[in-house]
């Protein structure tokens, strides 16, 4: 199998082919598994691993859930329409096919404020 004294690219990937590169075991040097190129121990030692952290903030954070609860809520897409329940003006649709292929497709409204739920055959 051929060795590598040097990396031209990142250490993480096969120079050979690309593929991500195994974790280092307790000897020997690194195999990549999908074209068998070996890499010598000695260039690892070489390799600074640096990486960072984020935290994010308090009411971000906040704010992402509540956006992420208000989308769980609606059903699709968004569209202009009345809710007959509580006038909202703002509802989500999906549409299904569910009588013959010669007849229009079923369409489902769901209220984004009070989930109730409308149909229309069209």
């Amino acid at each position: 199998m051929p060795k590598l004294s040097y990396f031209d690219c990142d250490p993480m990937f096969c120079p050979k082919c690309g593929a991500i590169l195994p974790t280092l075991g307790t000897r020997g040097g690194i195999v990549c598994v999908v074209c068998k190129f070996e890499v010598d121990i000695e260039v690892m030692e070489e390799v600074v691993v640096k990486y960072t952290v984020e935290f994010n903030n308090r009411s971000d954070y906040i704010e992402e859930q509540q956006l992420k609860s208000a989308q769980s809520k609606t059903e699709g897409p968004l569209v202009e329409r009345k809710c007959s329940k509580c006038g909202n003006d703002t509802m989500s649709y999906a549409s299904l096919q569910l009588r013959s292929a010669d007849e229009g497709q079923t369409i489902f409204y769901t209220c984004t404020k009070c989930q109730h739920k409308e149909t229309e055959n069209s």
